[in-house]
């Protein structure tokens, strides 16, 4: 299932006249010192808590990937669960505030419905996807809305993840609802297993879904067949047997299992 990573709006960024951010007010990612072999520090919990131990664990990572991907300059976020159809999580900028109104803080939310599905790396990716979104609303420019721009599509392939419209390769990097895939032996792959390697249990908890739940998974996953275009590798998804036509080379696409 390929289903797009973010559904927010986010304000535009007030750039501070940081001295580090380029002419066009852009931290160029050759700016970012290379940390190598950063130490995991891990925050203590209670073990018995589920609760403790869910977000002590999403704490950690953040940290985590603060450091090795982005030199350590994000500052601290609300980090929330949160069920968003449609999302495998969700950036949203100057979200909360404090009651006294003395600080203003992001939101970065991941969709529990959709951790028994997902690898550990998988999941983590989803959080590094929406860092690089908080990356760009402190030290770059957004587009307007839900957008995915060109400098975004940099900033991921920065950190070792591939924007795609379709998590796959081939797909767009660019426009509304864009995913990403694990770049293969990039920074984010690498510091992923290192962290893994460190601490296993990143996710400790999914969600318990009944029968009625997994067959109407599976039942939906059934409905969809991928396609492919065998010229240019092109890929879409639609009922069984649908004839499709590759947009790009005008060639019949063939789907899953067909020759």
């Amino acid at each position: 299932m390929s289903q797009p990573e973010d559904e927010n709006t986010r304000p535009d960024p007030t750039l501070n006249g940081d001295p580090s951010l380029g002419g066009d007010g852009v931290r160029g990612t050759n700016d970012r010192p290379t940390i190598q072999n950063e130490p995991a520090v891990f925050v203590s919990y209670d073990p018995t808590d589920p609760t403790a131990r869910t977000y002590s664990a999403l704490i950690d990572a953040y940290a985590f990937f603060n450091a090795r991907l982005f030199s350590g300059q994000l500052p601290p976020c609300l980090l929330t669960l949160q069920r968003r159809k449609q999302a495998y999580g969700y950036f949203s900028g100057r979200r909360f505030t404090t009651r006294d109104g003395t600080a203003i803080t992001d939101e970065i939310a991941l969709n529990p419905s959709h951790f028994a599905e997902r690898t550990t790396e998988e999941i983590l990716s989803t959080l590094v996807h929406e860092m690089v979104h908080l990356e760009q609303a402190h030290f770059g420019m957004p587009s307007r809305g839900r957008y995915h721009n060109t400098e975004w599509a940099r900033m991921m392939r920065a950190v070792g993840l591939i924007p795609s419209d379709t998590g796959e390769p081939g797909g767009k990097e660019t426009g509304q609802r864009v995913s990403h895939f694990i770049e293969e032996g990039g920074r984010f792959a690498r510091a992923c297993a290192d962290l893994l390697a460190a601490r296993t249990n990143m996710v400790p908890f999914v969600e318990l879904g009944n029968e009625t739940d997994r067959e109407t998974r599976e039942k939906k996953a059934a409905s969809k067949t991928k396609y492919t275009c065998p010229a240019c590798n092109a890929n879409a998804w639609a009922k069984p047997e649908t004839p499709l036509i590759c947009g790009v080379c005008r060639q019949p696409m063939q789907g899953q299992g067909q020759r």
